[in-house]
């Protein structure tokens, strides 16, 4: 093997820098949720083998100066050091840091922030929209609110606080307070809430100023429930609470807040809004300057006081819950995507493809006649050449926009939905004026504004695409919360859905503060349930209240992929007691055998063998599923005791999870390593959880797993649970070659099969589409769905080959395993020590890998041919060793050799296909399944009914294969 270091300066030429600094998950504003932040600080330099030995922090507050020294190589939320900050409190806070090579950086820019807490008690009152009576005002009318103040001269500093039971957005003098979108977003209502601080000094002038509220039910007005049976669970109307805080330089303060003195309107231009539904509005309705002072609101009503009562009609309604400052990233407008392409249906309706399957809204600009009605109605497909609307199940999903109109010279109107989002990559568009210009609509794609950390990148442009269908499935999912899908009547924050998940959430962005947001939901929920953890985190569906493997289980795997990413040990320590509570939970539901048994389980949920209308019909039995998730929470939870030093804990539950590694070894798994479920999942969770230990016995496991997938001709037979699981356990037991044929696929059902089909984004079932152009007839077809994406963190650990090998990526894993179908991989991600990649390349007989370690960590190297491992510091590096997967010869395959040997073949197996595919569809179809049912019959056998011709080009075709190298995809995509 050689081995090079990249390019290293010379050591006088070495300047290490701060290139990135950071408190607590928030750094997209100056101000911070928690009074002691934990700061993170990221050092550039050229330097070899580099570590941090310690660091000065620098805090500058009202003028004086502070200082600390951190000793030591720690640089990831790192214990704030200094006194707390205040309510309001503006401080900056630097950092300098010194390395082993004797260097230390300069100081950092200063990090500014402030305490972005209220002081005390708020002193808003809820208020809502005036309502005269319950029947006189439809469920979660939206509408505007408004109130006049006065602000004295000298002002220094003005602050806004709001929270609301909805969504809203402020406007200050005419202007909005800031660039989010659907504030505060969703959270257990009734035991949090988010709420948003605001600089709004540059808003306000010395005089007469004005506040301005834009309000609706958003989430909280919304029905929630299936077939027909959804009803309101928090409550009837919104409702938000606004207090605004302004600071004088005499020292004196003011306070402007939400009260019963603000007037309010339903009759503005925002006639209708939900989240399921859509939004209406009515440009003809308003009323020009109604956030600017000496507004004439003389026909608004007073607002409508909140008290704070539970609504007996809403399940879910309490008292006005602690509203505590917001820890995710607020949800932003993200990008824009044009229309690529304008279609007109065979019904005549016009359609815009915007060529990506994205979650938003439409902005559109347009001119014409006042009272003009434009509708806008969204999908995922089409089906026929039409909107396919049946997999939206009751969601309207339909926003329309009444033009103001007032002649020629009124000029382009301006509209997009302000409180609701969408699904889609086609809408149509009824009753636009004149010539639709494709120029005058956009795609705005919405999500939470997370830092993109993770990438991937392959000579394969289908796997490419796979990847980038899980990234944008990701981006739709987490808005507000991980939702399953974004959009249908459901957009619920579905806990097994994450639990898979998370890992390639993890790289893919910076989710933990997002992810920590939405487990202290998933803890409050739980608490209220005696341990059990919902199956939807927030809890709206009031169903399934007991315990469901795989789905609650996201109370400790969700955590502790956080720590193992991220390096979070505050949030894990946090997150603690509600690990415990799960694995208590679950103890209590254990039968005599120790086992968890015999309970109602979604289980290995759409497996592809699964009907239509039965989901959780799977290979893989429930109680094997169950009783391997017990064994995992109660396995983790004690690795979490151990990490946080709870002894007795961590020997309780190491105790436990023996007890039921061994009861499912005896109850689940024969001596010679076969599983009673003789299905792919269950061998995956019995090697991946590690229940089974002994190396014979889990090499066996391994062997039985890679003959199913041979057996069921390399498509995939598993379901949310094992799908995530498959490809390692194929991997760490020698099966590199199955894993491979599986990733590679594009049959259906397949990991590719979607991409052969347009899909942009991943799919709730494998065949959403089937092959015939037609949608899934399933009541649950959703082509937004990232479960099934978690393949790609395995693209990143294993083909690309990087992983953590340390909480945080302070050790690294660089272990590179190149498919035989691929020149090239590589990946990088920005892990919080900064930059690290690997990549690699195909060059003759060797294989070239290239990787970076960030400075402050280390990396343990696993060279593509398995040959050596090695620890080397941080800095550039490269080595070259011989390929040890580089396309064996084909095997000599003719008409006469078996199925099986066919199928085997990759190569062999594509020739055959794509050559009677060519000719007859039909007997290639019928091809494919034989090859999996009659594996012993020879090939010659198996084509009986093709044509001569055919099959003598068939023939010709393997001649020319054999001994050639397989260094090309196994299959071809079909055109449709």
């Amino acid at each position: 093997m050689t081995s090079t270091s990249l390019a290293p300066q010379p050591a006088g030429l070495r300047q290490a820098s701060v290139s990135r600094f950071s408190a607590e998950y928030r750094t997209d504003t100056a101000f911070v949720a928690n009074p002691r932040p934990r700061l993170s600080w990221v050092v550039a330099t050229d330097s070899t083998d580099w570590q941090q030995t310690r660091a000065e922090l620098r805090l500058t507050r009202a003028g004086a100066v502070e200082s600390a020294v951190h000793e030591g190589p720690d640089s990831v939320l790192v214990e704030w050091p200094f006194g707390a900050i205040d309510a309001g409190e503006q401080v900056a806070v630097e950092v300098r840091v010194s390395g082993n090579d004797g260097g230390t950086t300069a100081w950092s820019a200063p990090l500014a922030l402030a305490g972005g807490y209220l002081e005390g008690p708020w002193q808003a009152e809820a208020i809502g929209l005036p309502v005269l009576s319950r029947a006189e005002i439809p469920l979660g009318q939206p509408g505007q609110l408004r109130h006049e103040f006065t602000v004295g001269p000298g002002l220094a500093k003005a602050t806004l606080f709001a929270t609301a039971h909805g969504v809203y957005q402020a406007e200050i003098n005419g202007s909005e307070v800031d660039d989010q979108v659907l504030k505060p977003g969703w959270t257990a209502y009734a035991d949090r809430l988010n709420h948003e601080t605001t600089d709004v000094t540059a808003l306000l002038k010395q005089g007469a100023n004005a506040i301005g509220v834009w309000l609706a039910g958003g989430w909280y007005t919304e029905k929630y429930g299936f077939h027909g049976f959804a009803t309101p669970f928090y409550g009837e109307q919104p409702a938000v609470k606004v207090e605004l805080h302004l600071e004088y330089a005499d020292g004196t303060r003011q306070t402007v807040a939400s009260g019963p003195e603000w007037r309010g309107t339903t009759a503005g231009p925002l006639v209708s809004s939900g989240i399921y539904a859509g939004e209406s509005f009515d440009a003809r309705r308003i009323e020009a300057g109604w956030s600017l002072p000496d507004f004439d609101d003389s026909r608004w009503l007073p607002a409508s006081v909140d008290s704070g009562a539970a609504d007996s009609r809403a399940p879910g309604s309490k008292p006005w819950a602690e509203a505590t400052p917001a820890v995710a990233p607020p949800v932003r407008r993200i990008e824009e995507l044009p229309v690529r392409e304008v279609l007109t249906t065979p019904s005549g309706a016009t359609v815009l493809d915007f060529g990506q399957n994205l979650v938003g809204r439409l902005r559109i600009r347009v001119s014409g006649d006042a009272g003009r009605r434009i509708t806008l109605r969204h999908a995922e497909v089409l089906e026929d050449g039409e909107l396919s609307l049946r997999p939206l199940r009751l969601a309207a999903a339909t926003d329309s926009y009444t033009l103001a109109g007032g002649g020629e010279d009124s000029g382009e109107e301006e509209w997009e939905p302000r409180f609701t989002f969408h699904g889609f990559r086609y809408a149509q568009v009824d009753n636009w004026p004149g010539e639709l210009d494709p120029a005058a609509i956009t795609a705005v794609v919405i999500h939470n504004d997370m830092r993109r950390t993770g990438w991937f990148e392959c000579s394969d442009p289908m796997l490419n695409r796979l990847h980038e269908n899980a990234l944008w499935g990701m981006r739709g999912n987490f808005l507000a919360l991980p939702t399953d899908c974004p959009q249908r009547d459901e957009r619920l924050g579905w806990t097994g859905d994450i639990q898979v998940f998370s890992p390639t959430a993890s790289y893919l962005y910076d989710s933990l503060g997002f992810l920590s947001s939405w487990l202290q939901d998933l803890a409050l929920e739980q608490s209220h349930r005696n341990g059990v953890v919902p199956i939807v985190v927030p809890a709206v569906l009031g169903m399934l209240e007991s315990p469901v493997a795989a789905w609650g289980d996201a109370a400790t795997v969700v955590p502790w992929v956080l720590y193992e990413r991220f390096g979070d040990l505050g949030l894990l320590g946090r997150q603690y007691r509600s690990m415990c509570d799960w694995a208590d939970a679950l103890l209590r539901v254990r039968d005599s055998s120790g086992l968890w048994q015999g309970q109602m389980q979604l289980g290995d949920w759409l497996d592809p063998a699964a009907p239509p209308d039965k989901p959780g019909a799977a290979r893989t039995h429930g109680d094997i599923v169950a009783s391997a998730y017990l064994f995992r929470s109660l396995d983790l939870t004690a690795k979490a005791a151990a990490v946080l030093g709870a002894d007795d804990d961590h020997g309780k539950y190491s105790t436990l999870a023996e007890d039921v590694r061994s009861a499912f070894l005896a109850e689940y798994v024969t001596p010679a390593g076969r599983m009673v479920s003789d299905a792919q999942t269950a061998y995956s969770l019995a090697i991946m959880f590690g229940i089974s230990t002994d190396p014979v016995q889990r090499q066996a496991l391994g062997d039985r797993l890679a003959e199913l997938v041979r057996l069921g001709g390399y498509r995939i037979a598993t379901g949310f649970v094992g799908t995530p699981l498959i490809a390692d356990a194929l991997t760490v037991t020698g099966h590199m070659d199955a894993a491979e044929r599986l990733l590679t696929q594009t049959e259906c059902p397949s990991w590719l099969y979607p991409v052969t089909q347009g899909a942009t984004t991943i799919w709730e079932r494998w065949d959403s589409i089937l092959e015939d152009g037609t949608v899934n007839p399933g009541e649950m077809t959703s082509f937004n769905h990232y479960a099934l994406g978690a393949i790609a963190d395995w693209m990143h650990r294993t083909v690309a080959g990087l992983a953590p090998a340390a909480p945080g990526y302070r050790k690294q894993h660089i272990a590179p395993r190149p498919l035989r179908s691929l020149q090239h991989a590589g990946t990088s991600h920005e892990t919080p020590y900064g930059l690290a990649s690997v990549a690699w390349k195909r060059s003759g007989e060797r294989i070239l890998v290239e990787a970076v370690v960030p400075p402050g960590t280390t990396a343990v190297v696993s060279v593509p041919d398995g040959s050596e491992e090695f620890e080397v510091g941080s800095g550039r590096y490269a080595w070259d060793v011989p390929d040890a997967a580089p396309g064996a010869a084909y095997s000599a395959v003719s008409l006469d050799s078996p199925l099986s040997a066919i199928m085997d073949d990759p190569g062999a197996y594509a020739a055959v296909w794509q050559a009677i595919d060519a000719h007859d569809p039909a007997a290639a179809a019928q091809f494919r399944k034989d090859t999996v049912w009659y594996r012993q019959t020879s090939l010659n056998q198996g084509l009986t009914f093709t044509p001569a011709p055919i099959k003598r080009e068939i023939g010709s075709a393997l001649s020319a294969l054999s001994g050639t190298r397989t260094d090309v995809p196994p299959l071809a995509p079909r055109e449709h």
